[in-house]
């Protein structure tokens, strides 16, 4: 297995007792790379230092998190605007819409969104989406824009396979399959299949989201290997083709040089 994982934050604290073992692991699973979305102003230091440490393995997205959006949003605005230019970003992200737990503060998520999406065209960069409970939503945004500028992935997607459709309709987008594509009650996986192969890429979210049979652990890259075997069961694909297919993917995403 040959692959990459195009959303880790393994910069998180919950790796900082064991993160160069945790990479070591991900390297013996096959994962030849981890893409990095950023959350907010406090985890740029962490984000830029990791990165920094495994240069060449490890990929940085600048971001804010829909859920670090509140009545303080245009300081978390000035920390993306005084950071976007100060490296080499593969994306922006992590961006989006999240009404899962509060929505107080949607309409501003909404602007911080929008925001990061014309800074996206701007720079001729893929987005990283995040898309919880806000699907609608989400959609209202992107058809703001030229849908011949948008590009990137629907980071985390669990959405009926119809909804795909609408997504590949705004833009050059894939689709990120994690964990739940393992999980035993999800309904997405029953249709997936309908989705090309073309259209797919692999995440793992860690630390969250850890797919069958680590759900209760600590997610980590190395994992991997359990939404490959899955996915090489729904496309009826050998695991060595599925991840060929998949890791071009990948590369149209972050290193098409578009802009």
């Amino acid at each position: 297995m040959i692959i990459s994982d195009t959303h880790s934050h393994i910069y998180l604290q919950e790796f900082d007792d064991d993160r160069d073992e945790t990479v070591q692991r991900a390297k013996d699973a096959g994962v030849r790379r981890m893409f990095l979305p950023n959350v907010d102003s406090d985890t740029i230091n962490r984000l830029h230092s990791v990165c920094d440490t495994y240069p060449g393995y490890m990929f940085a997205m600048m971001g804010i998190h829909p859920g670090s959006v509140d009545e303080n949003y245009k300081n978390q605005l000035k920390a993306f605007d005084d950071n976007i230019s100060s490296r080499n970003y593969v994306a922006v992200g992590e961006i989006g819409l999240d009404k899962h737990w509060d929505t107080t503060f949607v309409e501003q998520q909404k602007t911080v969104f929008e925001y990061q999406l014309a800074a996206s065209i701007e720079l001729g960069l893929p987005v990283s989406i995040h898309s919880r409970d806000a699907f609608a939503d989400i959609v209202g945004c992107l058809k703001k824009f030229d849908k011949h500028k948008l590009r990137g992935i629907f980071h985390c997607f669990t959405l009926p396979i119809d909804d795909a459709k609408i997504i590949f309709s705004l833009g050059d987008f894939y689709l990120g399959i994690g964990g739940p594509v393992t999980y035993k009650n999800a309904k997405f996986p029953t249709r997936l299949a309908e989705v090309p192969l073309e259209k797919i890429v692999c995440e793992t979210d860690c630390p969250y989201l850890p797919p069958v049979p680590h759900r209760g652990e600590r997610n980590e890259s190395a994992y991997l290997v359990h939404i490959v075997q899955k996915l090489s069961e729904i496309y009826g694909v050998a695991q060595d083709e599925l991840c060929s297919t998949i890791e071009q993917n990948c590369d149209n995403v972050f290193f098409d040089n578009r802009g």
